[in-house]
């Protein structure tokens, strides 16, 4: 059966009556701004005046959209973009004609300096996402650079010149004459709303957004752009407007406050729909305003992105479906539910359009003739002319879907329902249960009664607003709760309010577990798990957001994905103006604390072994060290190459892929500036490079410390340059000329590797590292200064008597890394499978099956490794010693201590 034709729509009928002429003046195809211009130009050309023009022109190219979106299935996108351009386009046209009109009787405006001021049409809501409907109004904010004065024959102040401007641009788009109108213009959002001035400048602006901007004016500006005049966005003087408007809308911290502005709003919003829908039950059907409508899913993305786009900039975005994209690829919502989202919206516009083309009225509610419903389920393909209820059937399922998503969102997966006083669990309850209640204090458990009675009572708890204290009783009622189900014991409820305490101030944090009642589950359960958690969580609290993510307990880090999220998130901060170091060092520092979190999660429930913990730490650090060390070479103003010959050389703990959840980094910094055209200068740059590198890495931020940087392993030492030629570097461990290298150094490198930097360092590094092992050696001398070495660094480490250290004492894990390193030392020459930096438990492995240990003595003395590595990692976890009864651990001490007599006895 053929789809309806657009000519049912009164609307298109009106225009063909009227504008036959002047719809063939339109190429076929889809408009576009260039067509528009063009249509414009040949309606003045015919005589019209620019009002004239502006309103025709607006009329064929509705009639042509009615044709391509009902008969041809024309595409979302290309219905609001066209809707887009023609508002760009007339509001260009308009803006030009009144500035000219103004300035042949005032002259125009300028600065003290003498410099002209810009006046700017800054396109709000889907005017400025570019999704503009078919018969949409536009919300618009005039913005004037500065203020000044005119120059004309009757001079005036700027201010006052462009509210004449602003009225004669309303006068030649938003006034009704005999050809319609161009758009209707709404000027509601603006600084103060009705009462404020047509137009204002950026320094009242400023101003507005700092003392009296509110939450719901976040969500309006998050989608504002400059629409006109082109020319400003183009030069990139209009980039001032944004950089007031970012730092409005988007906060540097995770902002769950916002939930409650949001809240109040759509409050509003649903009021207003109930009222106009009382006694009149077909007011219901309203696409955007009514539950499940159109509103409810920008509201969805919105809410997100303002809460999370401060941080990632990589998701901001105008358009809804473009945020729904860029969620998901940031994990923040499931691909299933935004895919879902993404076709309910589509859908949901599609029906608001054929609504609107109807009768080119504003209006979104479902028409209750019949002929007029069944049209719009035909044209859809959803039912026939007779029979809408396919239409009507989908658009109820539609709209349930998305009033469900959004109630799970703004009212922690529950109905917004008026709350019964003191039901516990419910939503609301903490409004009569203060976190000082005595109410509250009656419902715990003795040991919790007192801890938080105590707490309440502080100087800090009392100091809080009344809404803080209400969140705080309404969090410690949910974990109550959980304690009586059995979900999580008292003794995390505990921790979880040391936790809190001295968060009191941050009350974001306060907010995001109000907000996401799972979030505090999962950190109560961690909580309970062990001590070292609550103490990584004190130092970086905005980490718990990452409980939010389904996916923290699935997987393992992904170095490749870390990187090319970070670089995203760079260009992001490039693309919107913001890619100050401050905001780049704590982007770094935020992304780490949130891998090294997801690691430390997965740790303790047990979904990853210590071997797989340290090999995702390891690979973390060399990721961060290499994206440091790109974007400060980015923002090092002295650098002589685009891209540097440098290399970040890991050891220790870092080179054997061993490194835990508070080691500091063994490294060598290496450049290499054979070809360059001053070596002398290429040395400096390279000195100063390595300078602010360690800055980047070791500086303390509001988003806290990234790394400790240990150097001292470098040759020379902390009297050596910071950073080495590779040339130097191979001529000091190969043992050319008077200053060489130490054995103790020679150990060193057993473990080192090339961890980030330039990838041709890469093999250059490796060779050396070669010679080195491969070097001859006599076995007795290389014996004696290893054995050495090992009673120097033992007796720098005490151990209490009468207890077994699992790293120190004999038997422990520093004497079974001391006999890897002699083994790879003295026959790495003639056993190239010892070469590889492994790490201590495949090396011992290796070691036995090429018969440099006796029998069974390799296996067993890796396995002991392994065992004493997982019980210093459970009791550093659980924040006890790491030195325990002799008892507990013998055997793992007698397989190394049986390796170590095998080597050095």
């Amino acid at each position: 059966m053929p789809l309806p034709t657009a000519d049912h729509s009164r609307f298109v009928q009106r225009i063909r009556r009227r504008y036959a002429p002047e719809t063939a003046l339109l190429p076929v195809g889809i408009p576009r701004a260039d067509t528009i211009q063009i249509l414009i130009d040949r309606l003045q050309a015919d005589g019209r005046p620019l009002a004239s023009a502006l309103r025709v022109a607006r009329q064929v190219v509705l009639e042509r959209l009615a044709v391509l979106d009902v008969e041809q299935q024309a595409t979302l996108d290309d219905v609001t973009h066209t809707m887009t351009e023609l508002a760009e386009v007339t509001l260009e046209r308009a803006l030009a004609q009144a500035r000219a009109d103004e300035e042949l009787r005032h002259g125009p405006p300028l600065t003290a300096a003498g410099e002209p001021i810009e006046l700017w049409i800054v396109g709000m809501g889907k005017l400025g996402a570019r999704e503009l409907n078919v018969s949409s109004d536009i919300d618009l904010i005039y913005v004037y650079e500065e203020d000044g004065q005119t120059t004309g024959p009757e001079p005036i102040s700027a201010h006052e010149f462009f509210a004449k401007v602003v009225r004669r641009i309303y006068t030649l788009i938003g006034e009704t004459t005999d050809d319609g109108f161009v758009f209707r213009v709404d000027l509601m959002l603006r600084p103060n709303g009705n009462s404020g001035p047509p137009a204002v400048s950026l320094a009242m602006l400023e101003e507005y957004f700092q003392v009296q901007g509110r939450e719901w004016e976040r969500f309006a500006w998050l989608k504002s752009r400059v629409v006109a005049p082109r020319a400003a966005v183009e030069s990139g003087r209009a980039l001032q407007l944004r950089d007031l408007v970012t730092p409005f809308v988007y906060r540097r911290y995770l902002d769950y406050g916002v939930f409650e502005g949001l809240r109040q709003l759509h409050r509003k919003i649903r009021e207003e729909a109930q009222r106009r829908a009382a006694g009149r039950p077909e007011r219901a059907n309203d696409v955007k305003l009514s539950r499940g409508g159109i509103r409810e899913i920008e509201f969805i993305v919105q809410l997100l992105l303002v809460v999370r786009g401060g941080q990632f900039p990589e998701i901001r975005t105008r358009s809804t479906l473009r945020g729904l994209q860029r969620l998901v690829a940031r994990g923040l919502m499931k691909a299933a539910t935004a895919e879902r989202l993404a076709e309910a919206y589509t859908f949901l516009r599609r029906v608001e359009h054929r609504i609107q083309f109807l009768d080119d009225q504003q209006t979104h509610l479902l028409p209750t003739a019949d002929h007029d419903l069944g049209w719009i389920a035909a044209s859809l393909g959803l039912g026939t002319t007779d029979n809408p209820c396919e239409l009507l059937h989908h658009l109820g399922e539609t709209r349930e879907f998305v009033a469900t998503e959004f109630d799970a969102l703004l009212h922690d997966g529950q109905a917004p329902t008026p709350s019964a006083p003191g039901r516990n669990g419910c939503r609301n309850c903490s409004i009569t249960l203060p976190i000082d209640s005595e109410s509250l204090h009656e419902m715990l458990a003795p040991a919790l009664r007192e801890r938080v009675r105590q707490w309440s009572q502080s100087p800090r708890v009392q100091a809080l607003r009344d809404e803080s204290r209400l969140r705080l009783g309404r969090l410690v009622q949910r974990a109550a709760k959980r304690v009586t189900l059995g979900e999580c014991t008292e003794d995390a409820v505990l921790r979880f309010v040391d936790w809190v305490e001295p968060l009191l101030r941050r009350e974001s944090y306060l907010a995001l577990l109000v907000e996401r009642p799972e979030v505090q589950s999962r950190l109560l359960h961690l909580l309970g798990l062990a001590r070292w958690p609550m103490r990584y969580l004190m130092r970086h609290p905005g980490v718990i957001d990452e409980l939010a993510d389904d996916r923290l307990l699935h997987g393992r880090f992904d170095r490749e994905a870390f990187a090319r999220e970070l670089d995203e998130r760079y260009q992001a901060w490039e693309r919107s103006g913001e890619a100050s170091e401050e905001a780049l060092l704590d982007t770094l520092r935020r992304a780490h604390h949130a891998e090294v979190f997801r690691t430390l999660v997965r740790d303790v429930e047990g979904h990853i072994t210590v071997e797989q913990v340290a090999d995702d730490l390891s690979a973390l650090a060399d990721a961060t060290l290499d994206c440091a060390q790109r974007w400060a070479w980015r923002h090092l103003k002295q650098r002589h190459r685009d891209e540097p010959r440098f290399a970040v050389i890991a050891y220790g703990k870092l080179g054997g892929k061993e490194l835990g959840y508070g080691s500091d980094l063994d490294v060598v910094f290496l450049y290499d500036a054979e070809g360059d055209a001053d070596p002398d200068k290429s040395a400096e740059v390279y000195g100063a490079f390595v300078r602010k590198l360690i800055t980047w890495l070791t500086l303390r931020t509001a988003a806290g410390e990234l790394f400790e940087i240990d150097t001292a392993l470098r040759p020379n030492g902390n009297s050596g340059m910071l950073v080495t030629s590779i040339a130097s570097f191979e001529k000091y461990q190969v043992g050319r000329g008077s200053n060489t290298a130490w054995t103790w150094e020679h150990q060193a490198i057993t473990r080192a590797r090339w961890c980030a930097g330039s990838p041709e360092l890469q093999q250059r590094f490796e060779d050396i590292r070669c010679a080195v092992l491969t070097a001859p050696r006599e076995p007795a001398a290389l014996r004696e200064e290893i054995h050495a070495m090992r009673e120097k660094v033992r007796a720098a480490h005490p151990i209490k008597p009468g207890r077994f250290d699992v790293k120190h004492s004999p038997g422990g894990m520093m004497d079974a890394e001391f006999v890897v390193q002699y083994l790879v030392l003295m026959h790495a020459a003639e056993h190239p499978e010892l070469r590889p930096n492994l790490g201590n438990i495949a090396l011992l492995q290796r070691a036995e099956t090429a018969g440099l240990l006796p029998p069974g003595t390799g296996m067993a003395a890796a396995d002991a490794y392994r065992e004493l590595r997982r019980a210093q990692h459970q009791a550093r976890l659980d924040e006890q010693p790491t030195q325990f009864a002799p008892e507990a651990l013998a055997r793992e001490r007698d397989a190394v201590l049986a390796v170590w007599r095998a080597v050095f006895i």
